[in-house]
């Protein structure tokens, strides 16, 4: 699938202004739970539920899995992604914990989540696998701390884990790596 430009281009997380979202500030006419719900099971092929009584949406992690991480992290590793042309998306900001989520496929091996758990530890990195719940962003989610898009999801595409695994381990060796 080719990306649209402004989702290929590297950013520079130092000179670039801070990433903003990519979904309306103001509700759309006709953008509710339930049509929303019906957009990312037909456009995105997301496993979304609706929550009765809540309004909020989400799915089970299977098929689709997410790996979460520190909002700094987050745009530092999407960055990495750009520049590399792996696609930086679907990523889903919450600002009251400040953490970015990337929605990506069910591709990361056991044995590298074992291996990654001193990332778990520190908290930097949680890996939401088989039977974890992810919440997406909903309209019924009202004010800037709820969850919301900093790159929306809009086909099928999503990062391969591994890469979004690899792109973390980058960002942190290279913030280890003195500055002569």
């Amino acid at each position: 699938m080719d990306l649209p430009e402004s989702e290929v281009r590297g950013t520079n997380a130092a000179t670039d202004p801070a990433p903003t979202r990519t979904e309306p500030s103001a509700p759309v006419v006709g953008d509710t739970p339930r049509t929303r719900v019906e957009c990312y099971r037909s456009v995105c092929h997301l496993p979304a539920v609706l929550q009765p009584g809540t309004g909020r949406i989400g799915f089970t992690a299977g098929m689709v899995w997410a790996v979460a991480m520190t909002a700094e992290v987050g745009q530092m590793v999407k960055a990495e992604l750009d520049a590399r042309r792996q696609g930086g998306g679907p990523i889903i900001t919450t600002p009251r914990t400040a953490t970015w989520t990337f929605l990506v496929p069910s591709d990361i091996p056991a044995t590298m989540i074992a291996a990654e758990a001193v990332l778990y530890r520190s908290r930097r990195v949680v890996v939401f696998g088989n039977g974890d719940f992810v919440a997406l962003p909903s309209p019924a989610d009202q004010g800037s701390e709820y969850r919301g898009w900093i790159t929306a999801a809009h086909s099928v595409f999503r990062p391969s884990g591994r890469a979004v695994l690899y792109a973390v381990h980058a960002v942190l060796d290279a913030q280890r790596q003195p500055v002569w």
